[in-house]
């Protein structure tokens, strides 16, 4: 049985989650303006292959970042693998389209490889919230989350 002084203290921190997370996302887009620097995490990945369709993969099981950090003033995303390799991708295009920063890029990967991408990432600039999309040879990549100004 719950006491009423867990029960109260619940319900202030209930409250006080519920009005931090309404008010966040206005805080937060102000600065999601695509001059100020962003750190977005990656929360839920979708790997597709041809024939076997779409599967939800772990960032970590795919070797992709949990992190990914924009400059849009320096026109680039860095991030670092759970391998540990760091990784700069420059950005090729970016526009403000209904509410949202669009980002797109390409790279070749390795040279031994055929494991070149394109990508694209929107980021709503109310929420945060974003999807990331990269598609190469055979495999495609649906990465959604959030991010937030630095």
């Amino acid at each position: 049985m719950i006491s009423k002084a867990s029960g109260l203290c619940f319900a202030v921190f209930l409250l006080s989650a519920t009005l931090f997370a309404t008010h966040f996302p206005t805080v937060a887009a102000a600065a999601l303006d695509g001059n100020s620097p962003a750190l977005c995490a990656n929360m839920e990945v979708q790997e597709c292959v041809p024939d076997s369709g779409c599967k939800r993969v772990a960032a970590k099981e795919a070797n992709l970042p949990r992190f990914i950090r924009i400059d849009f003033a320096g026109k680039e995303i860095t991030r670092t693998r759970p391998d540990g390799q760091g990784l700069t991708s420059p950005i090729k295009r970016s526009e403000v389209v209904d509410g949202k920063l669009i980002l797109q890029g390409a790279e070749d990967g390795s040279p031994e490889q055929r494991d070149g991408i394109g990508w694209s990432l929107s980021i709503d600039q109310t929420t945060g919230e974003m999807v990331l999309t990269g598609s190469g040879h055979e495999v495609g990549f649906v990465i959604f989350g959030a991010c937030e100004p630095l």
